[in-house]
C-alpha cells in the first residue's frame, strides 16, 4: 500500500509543475488559497511549498498577497543555452573517443525521439518539452561524465520552462524540432569522424528554437 505524500510535498509538486508547464506563466500573481483549494488542504503546507520554490528561484513571495512566478530573463536564458552547448558537445566528443558506447546511446535516443514524435503529433507542448529535455539529457548521460551530468541536471527545470515558452505559441513547429533532433542523432551515430560537426548543429538547433 502506497503511503500518501505529505501535503507540503503535494503542494510543492503541483505548484512546480504548473510553473514548469507554463500554466502559471512568468509574472503571474497567485495565492496560497488557490493551490490549497485545488488540493483540499490548508494554507500552511502550501506556504511551506512556496518557500521551497522561492529558494529554487521559481517564485517571489509577496506578503499577504501570495507569490509571483519569476520570469526567465533573456540573460538567464542565454546562460542556460551556452552551458548546454558546452556540456552536450563535450559529451559527444567523449563518445567519439569511446565508440563502443555509441550503439547503446543511439538506442536510448531513438526511444526518446519516438516519444517526442508522438507528443508532436498530438500537439502536446508540455509533454513534448519534457521529452525534449530528456533527449538532450540522454546525450549527456551517454558521454559518461558524472560531474557534467550532475551539473547538467541542475538546468532541467529551466530547460522545460524555456521549451514551453518558446514552443507553446507555435505548436506547428514541433515536427521541425523532431527533425532537428534526428539530424543530431545522425551526427552522434558517426561521432568518430563527425564529432566536430555536432556543436554547430546543436547551436543552429537551439538558435531556431530559442533565439528566433
Amino acid at each position: 500500500m502506497n503511503a500518501v505524500k505529505p501535503a507540503a510535498d503535494r503542494a510543492y509538486q503541483l505548484t512546480k509543475e504548473l510553473v514548469l508547464t507554463g500554466e502559471l506563466p512568468g509574472g503571474h500573481l497567485f495565492s496560497e488559497g488557490e493551490i490549497a483549494e485545488r488540493l483540499g488542504v490548508s494554507r500552511t503546507p502550501v506556504r511551506e511549498a512556496f518557500l521551497r520554490l522561492q529558494v529554487e528561484g521559481l517564485l517571489n513571495l509577496i506578503p499577504k498577497r501570495g507569490a509571483i512566478v519569476v520570469p526567465i530573463t533573456p540573460g538567464e536564458a542565454e546562460d542556460v543555452l551556452e552551458a548546454r552547448e558546452a556540456v552536450e558537445s563535450a559529451a559527444v566528443h567523449r563518445l567519439a573517443r569511446r565508440p563502443e558506447l555509441i550503439p547503446d546511446a543511439l538506442e536510448k535516443l531513438r526511444a526518446v525521439l519516438d516519444t517526442q514524435r508522438r507528443h508532436a503529433e498530438a500537439g502536446d507542448v508540455p509533454a513534448f518539452a519534457e521529452a525534449d529535455q530528456l533527449f538532450h539529457r540522454t546525450i549527456v548521460e551517454a558521454g559518461g561524465n558524472a560531474l557534467l551530468l550532475t551539473f547538467y541536471s541542475t538546468l532541467a527545470d529551466r530547460q522545460r520552462r524555456m521549451n514551453v515558452h518558446a514552443l507553446a505559441p507555435i505548436p506547428a513547429r514541433l515536427p521541425q524540432v523532431v527533425g532537428e533532433h534526428e539530424e543530431l542523432l545522425t551526427i552522434i551515430a558517426q561521432a568518430e569522424t563527425k564529432a566536430d560537426t555536432f556543436a554547430p548543429a546543436l547551436r543552429a538547433h537551439l538558435d531556431s528554437v530559442h533565439r528566433r
